[in-house]
């Protein structure tokens, strides 16, 4: 799931550089997209597992957040998003956010709903797999404490 914004100055603190939690927002709507596409089932978010920021994301820059579902359990997933901005008068792309997103699907009365299995097919999805189910262990585990 990808989604486009261009950002503008109602999006910015007062350095010009746009809040944060916008940037998480859009994260939730394209990883909740990503993951409902998955399931066929509405969702909603458990956890954020981690949301770096690298970089600033200034007014005027075009925003693409990709999300991709890649790791699931028996009803939840996790998605990987990714942030990028994007100059548009010198086509300059700059890597701005990596997040881990976790949503759980529901059924018709609100409850955990089961999820269809991840299709693995390459390396990649399979290390990306191992990774979030090592850390899914983490979440449960501290979870658990």
């Amino acid at each position: 799931m990808t989604f486009t914004q261009p950002m503008g100055v109602d999006m910015a603190n007062v350095l010009g550089n746009v809040h944060g939690g916008i940037i998480m927002r859009l994260c939730d709507e394209a990883g909740a997209y990503a993951a409902m596409k998955h399931s066929r089932r509405p969702v909603v978010t458990v956890a954020v597992d981690s949301m770096s920021f690298h970089s600033a994301v200034n007014i005027g820059n075009l925003l693409t957040v990709h999300a991709e579902v890649t790791w699931v359990g028996r009803t939840s997933m996790e998605t990987r998003i990714l942030v990028t901005a994007e100059e548009l008068m010198s086509s300059r792309v700059t890597h701005t956010n990596t997040a881990y997103f976790v949503y759980v699907a529901l059924d018709e009365r609100g409850r955990p709903a089961d999820v269809p299995p991840l299709l693995l097919e390459t390396d990649e999805e399979r290390q990306l797999f191992e990774e979030g189910a090592q850390r899914q262990a983490r979440r449960l585990e501290r979870r658990g404490r």
